[in-house]
């Protein structure tokens, strides 16, 4: 049975943003035409990660470990695109999906069902002129009564709390530009995590602006290496 989400009509218009890729990083491009590095560009100067993803790649291999990672990037694009269209009421939200990427997304659905309405905006660019960082929030809608921060992933394994900082830090940055492009401030932030060995997804919630703090710090860092 299809879900009837409502769509909050909030009366302001978020401008797209031109994105390009690189090998090093990804730039989105404000109105003004300033350039920016994108959030998980910035998150990616975190040395503690480095050295975790570098360790994995020479246990199990650099080939084995790309092809992983591709697989990943797959698996993930498809299920963020059937969680916006599934939001969307939109019913051919699984025409064409993979079976595999069909049961990861079921771990969301319930969670989307259960706890998700009023639904602000999908896959919209948001940036920080102060941060000077910029990035594309996956959801802000109602989680349980509270307009929030969302953010789907996607894993092998369950994640616990203390490895995953990043994600709350870019849930973070999402709100402060949220708060800075609109004046509407968003304290919760939701991270629901879909993992390969679980049936049901881990929902972490998290007060926002805990995490700009060391975000900040990841920021400072990324512009001393990279100039941008």
């Amino acid at each position: 049975m299809q879900n009837n989400f409502n769509h909050v009509d909030h009366g302001f218009v978020l401008p797209e943003l031109e994105c390009i890729t690189t090998p090093k990083m990804r730039t989105y491009t404000t109105p003004l035409g300033y350039k920016y590095p994108s959030v998980t560009t910035v998150l990616g100067a975190d040395e503690s990660k480095k050295e975790g993803l570098d360790k994995w790649r020479q246990r199990i291999g650099p080939e084995e470990a790309d092809k992983i990672m591709r697989q990943a990037g797959i698996r993930g694009n498809a299920v963020h695109e059937m969680a916006e269209k599934f939001l969307n009421n939109d019913i051919t939200w699984k025409k064409g999906a993979m079976p595999s990427n069909l049961l990861t997304f079921s771990q969301i659905k319930k969670v989307l069902i259960e706890s998700v309405d009023n639904v602000w905006e999908q896959e919209v660019p948001l940036y920080s002129d102060r941060l000077k960082v910029a990035g594309r929030v996956d959801c802000i809608a109602e989680f349980n009564g509270k307009l929030s921060i969302i953010d789907f992933k996607t894993s092998l394994r369950q994640k616990r709390k203390e490895w995953i900082s990043g994600y709350f830090m870019q849930t973070g940055f999402y709100a402060a530009a949220f708060y800075e492009q609109t004046g509407i401030a968003i304290k919760n932030g939701v991270i629901i995590i879909a993992s390969d060995d679980s049936t049901s997804a881990d929902v972490f919630e998290i007060n926002t602006f805990e995490y700009l703090p060391e975000f900040i710090k990841l920021r400072q860092l990324f512009r001393s290496i990279h100039y941008i």
